[in-house]
């Protein structure tokens, strides 16, 4: 029998509040529940996590005492009480009445009266529990963040905040090789599909409304893929060329694996590497999608493996692992997770794993550091720390228009409607 969806919404939301990344809690559920029930499942828990900050300083507001930690899953099932209250069109009665039943379905019977209590006090006394609130939790992030963003962003951070609270817009990547954008955009409207060109990357389509990827005409056949259109910027700028070998160093899922092999079809070889070997698997998927080819591997990029022989690429791109400050609106468990101290320590991962590429790149070649983060520290400081450390290393000023320029690279920040923040710098290795 198909599991409540809000009860799997809570549990889900009960395990994020547990550490567990939103990735990792809920494929499981989404198969608990009723075909019909997913694409709720999806919204109350990336709805409720966008705005968890601002929820939880409610719902503190709201309880005589703390939850147990046991008992993650009610405060889950209450702050996604909350959240159908404050940003969904589900009627109060019936979203309460939902909430309630839901906590059955826990075998939680004791919350029961409780949860009543909490949702109809917070629809009386809404307006004076939000003048409580400080800027932070109004913001719907966590002190350390919101107050990051503003120093780093003073004249942008507003925009950037109510980029990180809305639902990202839904943007495709034609396969250059097999379709072009005005292609693409005319089969979009003949199928009553609205959709707009790009404006930073040439691939680019942007949807007015969300869609299964099923339903949208040429992703099966391989002719589009989903991607942002800041991911977009990376293949065109690592520029690799016919009869090169390139590394994807930080592959998974493979959105820029596959940008590259599109781009450039006559590559020697391009090397897919990630250091989880099951998150291959989903790169492997796209390329036969795409019908595409490269060669997979499993490996740290911060300690290559030895079958990557010194000097063997032409090309390198590194994907770094970092705090994922750029794309909060995609993954939103980011509020909850990620703590101001985690970036120092990923700063000095980012650099190891500078460092532990670079041997592997030609005299004369080109690597690519990208960062889905917009702050300074794991961006320009690391690029600047490394030009500085490794003489042989420059480097590669764009012509670029888009973006902020950096003190090493550009930054394009996340927008309302528009693209993900994604940080780019070019290094070129000079010839021996």
């Amino acid at each position: 029998m198909p599991r409540d969806v809000r009860a799997a919404a809570a549990a889900v939301i009960g395990d994020v509040l547990g550490g567990l990344s939103l990735n990792q809690a809920l494929p499981a559920a989404l198969d608990k529940v009723s075909a019909r029930d997913r694409g709720l499942l999806r919204q109350l828990c990336y709805g409720t996590l966008r705005e968890a900050p601002r929820l939880q300083a409610l719902l503190a507001q709201l309880l005589d005492k703390p939850l147990r930690d046991k008992d993650r899953d009610v405060q889950g099932l209450l702050l996604c009480g909350l959240y159908q209250l404050d940003s969904t069109r589900v009627p109060n009665h019936a979203a309460v009445a939902a909430t309630v039943g839901a906590t059955r379905a826990l075998k939680k019977h004791w919350a029961k009266g409780m949860a009543n209590a909490i949702l109809r006090r917070y629809l009386r006394e809404r307006e004076q529990l939000a003048q409580a609130l400080d800027a932070a939790a109004m913001a719907s992030h966590p002190r350390w963040l919101q107050q990051r963003i503003i120093a780093q962003w003073p004249s942008r951070a507003a925009e950037i905040i109510a980029a990180n609270n809305q639902q990202p817009p839904m943007t495709l990547r034609t396969n250059s090789a097999r379709i072009t954008r005005e292609e693409c955009l005319a089969t979009l409207r003949a199928r009553g599909i609205k959709a707009t060109a790009g404006e930073l990357s040439a691939q680019a389509v942007q949807l007015a409304q969300p869609l299964d990827v099923w339903e949208i005409p040429g992703f099966e056949a391989g002719l589009l893929s989903v991607q942002d259109e800041a991911a977009q910027m990376a293949a065109p700028l690592l520029s690799a060329r016919a009869g090169e070998r390139v590394l994807d160093a930080c592959a998974a899922p493979g959105g820029k694996t596959c940008h590259i092999l599109e781009l450039q079809p006559a590559l020697t070889d391009l090397v897919a590497m990630d250091i989880d070997d099951s998150r291959l698997q989903r790169v492997a998927e796209n390329l036969a999608r795409l019908e595409l080819k490269a060669t997979l591997l499993a490996g740290d990029a911060a300690h290559p493996p030895p079958q990557l022989a010194a000097g063997s690429f032409d090309r390198i791109l590194l994907d770094a692992p970092c705090s994922a400050s750029g794309v909060i609106r995609r993954h939103p468990d980011v509020k909850l997770l990620r703590r101001d101290s985690d970036i120092l320590p990923l700063a000095r991962q980012q650099l190891g794993i500078l460092r532990g590429l670079w041997p592997l790149l030609k005299a004369g070649g080109i690597l690519l550091y990208a960062t889905c983060s917009i702050f300074d520290e794991e961006n320009s400081q690391v690029v600047q720390h490394f030009l500085q450390e490794q003489g042989d290393a420059t480097l590669v000023k764009t012509d670029a228009a888009w973006g902020e320029p950096a003190a090493a690279g550009r930054q394009i920040l996340p927008a309302p409607n528009g693209p993900d923040g994604l940080f780019y710098a070019l290094l070129c290795k000079a010839n021996a």
